[in-house]
């Protein structure tokens, strides 16, 4: 049996969930989602509570019925709180700034990155060195910060690049001195 596909889902005050022909939709004070879930998967609304079933009790059945209950509770989640990531920026001369709705992006190139965030997302730059990505569909908040990230990930040597709020970053040690060895 799936442990976190059996949990029933509490429906929050404000939040509405509507069933219908296999689409789920959750409206709250931050917005709305809807998700088509798997056709093997029943999703049932009952005294403010999502409880969710499966067809059969093979592994695949088991893994689709806690990913379903997972992904209707992010979606709540979304809806009632938002999701935040956090990005640092670690490097002389590399920096961050909103130009407009772009993120400019100074990371060592010849060039600036410029990027625009999909269409939910809402990207500041409260410092040069720090990005704050929000919105209330967790799967594209974690998508645009990887992307963002991407651009110019963390080098083990010096740990210079784009990384997560908190993340370590496992360095190697350098060459050894040249003189050293004779």
């Amino acid at each position: 049996m799936s442990r976190i596909g059996k949990k029933p889902i509490q429906i929050p005050k404000g939040i509405t969930v509507t069933l219908k022909e296999g689409v789920v939709s959750v409206k709250g004070p931050k917005g709305a989602l809807e998700e088509k879930v798997h056709p093997d998967i029943n999703v049932e609304v009952k005294d403010q509570q999502i409880v969710l079933s499966r067809k059969s009790d093979l592994a695949k059945y088991r893994a689709l019925h806690g990913l379903w209950r997972a992904l209707i509770q992010n979606m709540i989640n979304g809806v009632n709180e938002g999701f935040t990531k956090k990005l640092e920026i670690v490097g002389v001369g590399y920096r961050a700034e909103m130009k407009g709705t772009r993120l400019n992006l100074l990371l060592g190139f010849s060039h600036p990155i410029l990027f625009a965030p999909p269409e939910g997302i809402k990207i500041e730059a409260p410092t040069q060195t720090s990005i704050v990505i929000s919105g209330i569909h967790k799967q594209l908040v974690g998508l645009v910060a990887a992307k963002i990230r991407s651009f110019r990930p963390p080098e083990p040597y010096k740990g210079k690049g784009v990384k997560y709020e908190g993340e370590y970053i496992r360095r190697k040690a350098g060459k050894a001195a040249a003189t050293a060895a004779k």
